[in-house]
């Protein structure tokens, strides 16, 4: 039921309305300042139906891979683009235009030209977040309207997951923590947000071993079997398919003998039901859930 224009709504309502408990609008507003509430005059929170759109519009963010401490620079520069600025200070704009110019014409050697070009003078951090991540956001708002776009959005999450890849490659020697299994779930095809997770999991010391997208919980037990990891983590921003949060998520808890974890999307909107299946819901922040997963396990301690 939306709310009307004037209307201001406590933060339990709120809840209601979008599927986000208080306790993550509350660490959305502290930590990253994204969502800032007006003040009843005893001092609690209250919200507008702007607010419910925004809330929304993070969690739309969030589930195609968007890591929650980036949505407010990716909403940032889409302000900026609307009112015809430049996203942010820096050439920005020129590398998001110049890269969406070349995906469009699926010219991979441009595309690697202009990437390339921008880590040369820019952090690895930054490019992610001033052009990676608002190029997946346009590309993926593009099918709607335009033929081809859902090419040019697989040619590059394509291009994307080779790149990532190479870095998680080079990493990977440097990481000596726990080593953790980590998969998208089953009916998850987008695999950006899972290799962004490694690569802040690996940057916290952990090594990970990735499986990719859409990966059957069976087969997740076997893996963890053979690869002897330490834990396991399962990225979704869908809605799991039936059965599997009430079936197939306990039957993986009880054979792991690991924590288990479940990140993205699907975790915010199904926490109570996978604190029941016996796994650790992680929401959909990267940062947060690395150092929960370092809390859980004895860094370096290896499994017997």
């Amino acid at each position: 039921m939306p709310t009307t224009g004037g209307e201001k709504l406590p933060i339990r309502r709120i809840s209601a309305l979008t599927g986000v408990n208080a306790m993550t609008l509350r660490a959305w507003e502290r930590r990253y300042g994204l969502i800032r509430p007006l003040r009843s005059p005893k001092g609690h929170r209250l919200y507008t139906h702007q607010h419910v759109d925004l809330i929304r519009r993070v969690l739309a963010l969030m589930e195609r891979g968007v890591p929650i401490s980036r949505v407010g620079d990716v909403i940032e520069a889409e302000s900026a683009a609307r009112a015809g600025a430049p996203a942010g200070n820096g050439p920005w704009q020129h590398y998001v235009e110049s890269m969406a110019t070349a995906i469009a014409r699926f010219d991979e050697p441009e595309l690697d030209r202009i990437y390339d070009g921008a880590l040369s003078v820019h952090s690895v951090d930054a490019v992610t977040r001033q052009v990676t991540l608002p190029l997946l956001i346009h590309l993926g708002e593009r099918w709607q309207n335009l033929p081809g776009a859902i090419a040019e959005e697989h040619f590059f999450s394509t291009y994307l997951r080779s790149k990532l890849g190479a870095r998680l490659q080079h990493r990977m020697r440097y990481a000596s923590g726990p080593r953790i299994l980590a998969a998208c779930g089953p009916g998850e095809h987008h695999e950006i947000g899972l290799l962004l997770f490694a690569l802040e999991a690996q940057d916290a010391g952990l090594r990970t071993v990735l499986l990719g997208a859409d990966t059957p919980l069976e087969d997740v037990a076997i893996a963890l079997r053979r690869s002897g990891c330490d834990a396991v983590v399962l990225a979704s921003s869908v809605d799991p398919p039936e059965g599997l949060l009430d079936r197939d998520l306990p039957r993986l808890v009880r054979q792991a003998g690991v924590p288990v974890f479940v990140g993205g999307g699907a975790a915010l909107r199904n926490r109570a039901a996978i604190t029941a299946a016996g796994a650790i819901a992680l929401g959909a922040t990267p940062e947060d859930g690395v150092r929960l997963i370092t809390s859980a396990l004895t860094p370096g301690k290896p499994r017997t």
